[in-house]
């Protein structure tokens, strides 16, 4: 996703340095949007007002970010750091010490909205930290983002996001459920859906998945694997602070059983497939 969430910034005029730890996929960015790459985050902060962070969880933000060649270590005094990985509101608040600590600002800023709305730059920002950081970077931010919130200081907008996630996941197992059940009561499950839509039952997962999921194509979308990295994330954070969350579990169970059958890349939409093929 931060493939073309920075190349959002490059069309906007932005002078842009990336760094992956894949390099090739570094070097494509700058044949396709301008701008250079550089060999470790570190080089590629230095002289950054802003520096932009999209990994895969708590280990690898402390790798890009906090490491020997991490992005802190480039970073001059009063540079910002927003992180839009999908981690532990923990990590969020240790992050952010460490940068109070060097003199730099930290938002932690996870996102939502898939890789299409990292493309048409319509993904929903979820952001904790300093009202007065958040407001140096919710401009830079809003190139690839439709809504843009401060959620209230470090950790709130990892801990918004655990709360996304925990809704869809209620969802698109409500919808996998209604929609087999529409296909074996001998509905027409799309007119179904064109139905419904129009009512109370609406949802973006519906709009946008319940088409591929009657047709049984998961091979697109966010995997199984990254969601079951969330939930755990969010049944973590529900232990520390006692919440229920009965039916995450469950849904949580249901998406091992998934990757059980050999769908760990699989749209999470796939929770279908279980009940298509008991």
């Amino acid at each position: 996703m931060g493939y073309p969430m920075a190349g959002h910034l490059a069309k906007a005029g932005h002078q842009v340095t990336v760094y992956n730890r894949t390099a090739v996929k570094a070097a494509a960015w700058v044949k396709e949007h301008g701008g250079t790459h550089r060999p470790t985050p570190a080089a590629a902060a230095e002289g950054a007002e802003i520096v932009f962070t999209c990994v895969g969880n708590d280990d690898d933000v402390r790798a890009v970010v906090a490491g020997e060649a991490g992005a802190f270590a480039g970073m001059a005094r009063g540079a910002v750091l927003a992180d839009h990985t999908t981690a532990s509101a923990e990590l969020a608040r240790e992050m952010a010490a460490l940068a109070r600590q060097k003199g730099l600002g930290f938002l932690d800023a996870p996102v939502s909205g898939g890789q299409a709305g990292a493309v048409n730059g319509k993904l929903t920002i979820m952001v904790g930290g300093d009202p007065a950081i958040f407001d140096k970077v919710r401009p830079v931010m809003a190139h690839y983002g439709r809504a843009v919130t401060l959620m209230g200081p470090a950790g709130n907008g990892q801990l918004t996001k655990m709360v996304n996630q925990i809704c869809i996941a209620g969802l698109v197992q409500a919808l996998a459920e209604g929609l087999n059940f529409a296909m074996r009561a001998g509905l027409d499950p799309k007119l179904v859906v064109e139905t419904i839509a129009k009512g109370a039952a609406q949802s973006w997962q519906m709009e946008n998945r319940a088409h591929t999921m009657v047709e049984g194509k998961f091979e697109f979308g966010f995997a199984v694997d990254w969601m079951r990295k969330d939930l755990a994330i969010c049944l973590a954070e529900a232990r520390r602070n006692r919440s229920a969350l009965p039916v995450t579990a469950l849904v949580d169970q249901f998406y091992e059983r998934v990757q059980e059958r050999g769908g760990s890349r699989w749209d999470t939409s796939s929770l279908i497939h279980l009940l298509a093929n008991p």
